[in-house]
């Protein structure tokens, strides 16, 4: 089976935990989209992620579509946090790059 690493970035509150859940559940890794607001994600689990509703560490994850493993590095979007995104560039064969129309 074929392996790639696939980033998730964008600027804070673009919607990359989102993009990432709907992803899931389109690709059947999961029942039920998970909510940022809901703090029911797959990749924000750590305790203060859910409380404040962002991303702080890199969390992967994967699905897997037409016989290859996608693992989906969601990423913080916060400048507080670029350091964990820049940690991510190492294993990434490539990246989604969203871009919010409303900021």
């Amino acid at each position: 089976m074929n392996i790639i690493n696939l980033g998730i970035l964008a600027h804070i509150d673009a919607g990359k935990t989102s993009v990432t859940e709907n992803l899931l559940f389109a690709c059947g890794a999961t029942e039920k989209r998970g909510s940022v607001d809901k703090g029911d994600t797959i990749t924000d689990s750590m305790d203060i992620e859910k409380r404040r509703g962002i991303t702080i560490r890199a969390s992967t994850t994967s699905i897997v579509w037409n016989g290859v493993k996608c693992n989906i590095i969601d990423t913080p979007g916060h400048m507080d946090f670029i350091a964990e995104v820049e940690r991510t560039f190492k294993m990434l064969d490539g990246a989604v790059l969203i871009l919010s129309a409303k900021e």
